[in-house]
């Protein structure tokens, strides 16, 4: 009996290792058809990455998390099955997933640069350092939002200017989406009070301090980034044979 239920929870956790390894094949069949499979292997290939630097800081701090889940031009997320310990904790776990992707953006700029300026691999480091970017918006459910909230959930409400500037911009279906599920962060922070808060959110200001700078650094960086090798990528292409 025993053999027999621990042959079922080794078969459960292969289940959920099939089911990750699965989505990112679909993922990637998907990208392929449309990107090429060149683009396709590098981006998911880099959300792997940013979802890996999620799981590691997870399982850093004890907490108990499954393997990524991906989903075609919606991306890609990790499971905690636990809720962090306190607001430091999920800051931890939100900065691995943009800190990790960032790394591995920066070196796929730096292959494409040392072979030549490659534009393919050029475009991967670009979406790697975008989306890294785009994920650090104030705003819970976006990894910048589980970092922000170290400092208050009252930071969450910056966030909206932004999403809303992103979708007067970009008008996308996917950022709708993401604005219905942040509403509840939303309404959580405007009615935060800091006397009624618990202690989740009781955090020394000597870690406030530490993580507003890792916060502001990453998010300085990768705006430089994205800006510069978008602006590699429009030289390249006008400099292309028509």
């Amino acid at each position: 009996m025993i053999k027999l239920l621990l042959l079922l929870l080794s078969g459960a956790k292969l289940g959920k290792l099939l089911v990750s390894g699965g989505s990112m094949l679909l993922s990637l069949a998907v990208y392929a058809l449309v990107y090429g499979w060149r683009y396709a292997a590098g981006f998911i290939a880099l959300l792997f990455v940013h979802e890996l630097g999620h799981l590691l800081a997870a399982r850093h701090r004890g907490l108990d998390v499954g393997w990524p889940t991906f989903i075609p031009f919606v991306g890609a997320w990790v499971e905690l099955k636990a809720r962090p310990h306190n607001a430091e904790t999920e800051a931890f776990v939100g900065l691995g997933g943009p800190l990790l992707g960032t790394v591995g953006a920066v070196l796929c700029y730096l292959l494409a640069r040392g072979e030549g300026d490659l534009p393919w691999l050029l475009a991967v480091a670009y979406a790697g350092f975008f989306l890294n970017l785009f994920n650090l918006i104030p705003l819970s459910p976006f990894d910048g939002g589980r970092i922000t909230a170290v400092l208050s959930p009252r930071i969450w409400l910056l966030g909206v200017p932004v999403l809303v500037a992103l979708f007067w911009w970009r008008p996308s279906p996917m950022l709708l989406i993401v604005a219905v599920l942040a509403a509840p962060q939303v309404w959580q922070a405007l009615r935060w009070r800091r006397q009624h808060a618990d202690t989740y959110y009781t955090v020394p200001l000597a870690t406030k301090i530490e993580y507003s700078l890792y916060y502001l650094a990453l998010l300085g960086f990768l705006a430089v980034m994205t800006h510069d090798v978008h602006e590699m990528l429009q030289s390249l292409r006008q400099a292309a044979p028509r």
